[in-house]
């Protein structure tokens, strides 16, 4: 008999963690590892049936990796709290995990941005996996490095990615200090050329290559917001470098 654990990390998701659990009740188990949130996110989970693992965040590789440890399901689906697995994605899965030829499944992510889905914006990871010989990867944008063929699934992961502007941008800068100190330990330096070449490519792959134009007004902040980031990661790398952070 195949068996199904939910792994989702958290930190203060309490205005989207019941939804996130309530779309996964179908699973034999569900983890929730959770970096000591301070606005009843670990109550929430626990009053709803969760295993609830509580350790102090140091990267997100190691968070999952921690949990997996624990996840007693022949197969895991990774989720994040302000993610729903739709109905149709639910039957997919189950039938992935009863009948599927593949060790590991992408799921696609449309990205919600000004209170519609930009499915121009679409990222494709791999979330489904046998529990078998897997593992994380990275400090910030980790990667999940399973053993055997990866398929895709063809239904899409509701994801609430930006919860409005100042999200997004709070978001982004939170991201930038946390990649530009990595990078930095690991002797990554930058440069003038960094800061013009590196955002004007990110927002050109985002708008053009990846159709974000397609999407209208939302497709084009989108794109924008997601070149200041970059632009944010390397004037961050230059002021640590500079000693001035």
């Amino acid at each position: 008999m195949n068996t199904l654990s939910i792994i989702i990390p958290t930190y203060n998701e309490i205005d989207y963690i019941e939804d996130a659990i309530k779309s996964v009740a179908f699973a034999d188990e569900i983890i929730v590892i959770d970096s000591y949130s301070t606005d009843g996110t670990r109550e929430k989970a626990l009053s709803l049936g969760c295993i609830v693992l509580e350790r102090k965040f140091d990267n997100f590789s190691n968070q999952k990796n921690y949990a997996i440890s624990s996840a007693k399901g022949n197969w895991i689906l990774f989720l994040d709290g302000d993610e729903r697995v739709s109905k149709k994605l639910k039957l997919e899965i189950l039938s992935v995990i009863k009948n599927g030829k593949h060790s590991g499944y992408k799921i696609s992510f449309p990205h919600f941005y000004m209170n519609r889905f930009l499915y121009h914006k679409v990222d494709r990871v791999i979330r489904l996996v046998k529990n078998k010989n897997i593992k994380f990867t990275g400090d910030v944008h980790e990667k999940l490095v399973v053993e055997g063929s990866i398929g895709t699934l063809k239904n899409f992961m509701i994801h609430y990615t930006y919860k409005g502007l100042s999200h997004l941008l709070q978001k982004k800068d939170s991201y930038a200090w946390f990649q530009a100190k990595t990078s930095y330990e690991r002797g990554k330096k930058a440069t003038y050329f960094h800061l013009i070449f590196k955002p004007f490519y990110r927002f050109f792959s985002s708008y053009v290559l990846k159709r974000g134009f397609m999407d209208g007004v939302p497709g084009l902040a989108l794109a924008s917001i997601n070149a200041y980031g970059v632009f944010s990661r390397y004037v961050k790398i230059i002021l640590i470098q500079k000693g001035l952070k």
